[in-house]
This record gives C-alpha cells, sequence and structure tokens, in this order.
C-alpha cells in the first residue's frame, strides 16, 4: 500500500502528473509534469504531499524530457 499512498499524494498535489509511479522496493516515485516547475517549488508541494503520510524525501532529481518521453516511455536507469 505504501505505493498507492504515494501515487495518491503526488496526484493530489500535482493534479497534471502523468505516469505516476511509486516503488517501495526502489524506494523511489516517478512522475512527469507537461509544463516546468521550479525545484524549489516542487520540494516544497512533495514535502507538502508526503511528509503528513510519514514518508521523507531522501532526495530529489529533476531533468527535462523529450516530448516522446511525456507520452509514458521510460528508461529504466
Amino acid at each position: 500500500m505504501c505505493e498507492a499512498h504515494i501515487s495518491d499524494a503526488i496526484r493530489k498535489q500535482f493534479p497534471e502528473a502523468k505516469n505516476v509511479k511509486a516503488s517501495a522496493s526502489k524506494g523511489s516515485a516517478v512522475f512527469v509534469l507537461k509544463d516546468a516547475m521550479p525545484r524549489p517549488m516542487i520540494l516544497h508541494e512533495l514535502h507538502t504531499a508526503v511528509d503528513p503520510l510519514g514518508y521523507r524525501l531522501t532526495e530529489v532529481t529533476q531533468e527535462e524530457v523529450e516530448a516522446r518521453e511525456r507520452h509514458g516511455f521510460f528508461h529504466k536507469r
């Protein structure tokens, strides 16, 4: 249920988020925003979403993706 809690929190905080995926085994969540947001704003919104649930952010990365990736293509790192 951890994945569902995190995914739901992200969707609630970022209604425009697409392809929201959370993985407890990887300890990560990934989502795509259509429009770029400043990193401090994303961090604030993520803290607002997950802190009340008892989870904590350990690292946040942000990267630009090509248009084809915005439509559902993911790359494993």
